[in-house]
């Protein structure tokens, strides 16, 4: 019995040689370098590499452009074929993964950074105060976006970003550098995770600069006082301006939360100040227990403001609250307290004084607003504390109207 036997076709693959020698001819031909990789040459003489396989979805032969020769080499050619191999082991159609690859970079390419940082800032923003949250986008504004904004946000390096921060550096501006940077951190952050990136590529970014030198806010110490409450009975300031300073000086209250004020916020027959969480530092309420001193202030200023909504009124505008920085304009260019005291200062400088009289050190942290982080033990001492911190603000305002006897105060005038 005669046995027929098939020999099966062996497959050379191809050579540099057999590529470059490779002619065109009247009719589309290819080369096959085996496992589905083949070089096209066609009548114009231009060659280009596929990859034929059996789609693993509906088990049909199909074909995959690989780029052209020479531009796409017979090795890289080779590495995506093996890549692709790969795939179908997995039962993942090559093509398929290479358009969906296609549209994510294109989406990925219209994510820039001024898009992330727009999208980022408008979560942000419900986090902060107002004044805050425009200092943060303003920064980002002025010299972040500038030079980086249109790039997408997977390209960014941290090269890049100390490129576009070496104008500050020049300046020695060294804390605005830090503050920039911590914000740009939280940018990439959110992108890695609302997954436009994989990692944060600017996470060690501030090794790359001086650290700058911590300095406190300038502040009097408690035997100043007097100095101060004679300055500000003689300053030309407005009448505002000086009702603005003493209510700060008698509620300890920041300067942005002073100045944004509102009557809405005043419960005379309590006799209480109640912040909104919206305008605190920490987005959390704070009640402010009003002495009579204080309440004398609203007095002073109820002529001038009683009918509109800001206790405070602008200057320019009286419909919009007083600048958060008037009162640190006024101590610097008309009180005569420039690098001595800022309108900050005058919260250490109450709580210098009190902390020495000997009050409690719960009292003053919470009438400063500073963070508790025991959520249990701040709902607890907000209900328990008001009337104790009330005897402490009623100690401190008479020590302000002390320091101010033989001048004209606002507060103990009344």
């Amino acid at each position: 019995m005669e046995v027929d036997v098939t020999m099966a076709r062996v497959t050379c693959p191809l050579s540099h040689t057999e590529i470059k020698n490779a002619k065109p001819k009247t009719k589309e031909y290819s080369l096959v370098d085996g496992q589905g990789l083949a070089l096209r040459i066609k009548p114009n003489g231009s060659k280009v590499w596929i990859f034929n396989y059996i789609n693993p979805n509906n088990q049909k032969r199909t074909n995959l452009g690989l780029g052209a020769y020479p531009e796409v080499t017979l090795a890289f050619a080779r590495r995506q074929r093996e890549v692709m191999r790969e795939q179908l082991a997995q039962g993942i159609d090559p093509k398929h993964y290479k358009e969906q690859q296609k549209v994510e970079r294109l989406r990925l390419s219209r994510q820039t950074l001024a898009r992330v940082v727009e999208d980022w800032f408008e979560l942000k923003r419900d986090n902060v105060t107002k004044n805050y949250a425009q200092d943060i986008i303003r920064s980002l504004n002025n010299h972040i976006l500038p030079k980086l904004g249109n790039y997408p946000i997977h390209d960014i390096t941290a090269p890049m970003v100390i490129d576009a921060l070496k104008k500050l550096v020049k300046e020695g501006k060294l804390e605005a550098v830090k503050r920039v940077s911590q914000r740009l951190n939280e940018v990439m952050v959110y992108a890695v995770n609302t997954g436009l990136i994989q990692h944060n590529s600017i996470a060690g970014i501030r090794h790359a600069f001086k650290t700058p030198k911590v300095t406190n806010n300038p502040t009097l110490r408690p035997e100043q006082l007097p100095e101060l409450m004679r300055a500000l009975s003689v300053a030309p300031i407005h009448l505002v301006t000086r009702c603005l300073i003493e209510w700060q000086l008698h509620t300890m209250s920041r300067p942005g939360e002073a100045a944004g004020t509102r009557w809405e916020e005043i419960d005379v027959e309590n006799r209480l100040w109640v912040v909104p969480a919206s305008r605190m530092k920490k987005r959390r309420e704070h009640i402010v227990p009003l002495t009579k001193q204080a309440l004398a202030i609203l007095e002073v200023i109820r002529p001038f403001s009683g009918n509109r909504e800001y206790v405070f009124p602008g200057n320019a505008n009286p419909r919009k609250s007083a600048n958060s920085a008037t009162a640190n304009v006024a101590l610097k260019k008309r009180m005569g307290f420039h690098g001595r005291l800022t309108a900050h200062g005058m919260r250490a400088l109450a709580s210098t004084t009190l902390n020495e009289e000997g009050f409690e050190e719960d009292l003053i942290e919470m009438a400063l607003a500073h963070t508790d982080k025991n959520s249990v033990r701040r709902a607890y001492n907000r209900a328990k504390y008001v009337e104790r911190r009330r005897v402490m603000m009623n100690w401190w305002s008479e020590k302000i109207v002390q320091a101010a006897t033989g001048d004209f105060s606002l507060s103990g005038g009344l």
